[in-house]
């Protein structure tokens, strides 16, 4: 029986998500995202606690999405399992990496500048890109359709890899 090992987190991008095709022809992703926390220490004073983690992202679907959306500041919502590296240097010590490997992501919406539309400020657009809202409300209908149908495999009892 597999253990349980899920994980979701909330963060901004911190630089650029580096896509490469694997040897074997699949595609991955790797996107660093950086998560605050913020919490009051003994003495009442705020204190403001970073973690830096690297998203790995399998798939043509996933990492095209990251490589198109995933730009450095912008918010996005992971959620996936965590996945240790182990290897042993060229002098013999042992060394390892946790990532998290990502199933499922959302991209937060961007708000629009100043005089540049909705009367709330906001909107799915990135300031750079005319026909962003279309692509962008396809790509998460095709994220939300991956993952109902993975947690249909999941419920039917199949293996899922």
């Amino acid at each position: 029986m597999n253990g349980m090992n899920q994980i979701i987190l909330e963060g901004n991008v911190v630089r650029t998500p580096l896509v490469k095709d694997t040897p074997n022809g699949n595609r991955v992703c790797v996107m660093p995202i950086a998560v605050n926390r913020s919490y009051k220490g003994r003495d009442g004073a705020e204190i403001d606690e970073v973690g830096y983690y690297d998203v790995e992202a399998w798939g043509e679907k996933l990492a095209n999405s990251i490589e198109k959306c995933g730009w450095k500041g912008r918010g996005v919502r992971v959620v996936g399992r965590l996945k240790q590296n182990r290897w042993r240097t060229a002098d013999g010590k042992a060394m390892s990496k946790v990532l998290i490997v990502a199933e499922h992501l959302d991209f937060k919406p961007v708000p629009r500048r100043q005089g540049d539309g909705n009367a709330d400020g906001t909107a799915e657009a990135m300031p750079f890109a005319d026909n962003y809202e279309e692509d962008a409300d396809a790509e998460i209908a095709n994220l939300h359709a991956a993952a109902a149908g993975r947690r249909a495999e999941q419920e039917a009892g199949e293996t899922v890899f």
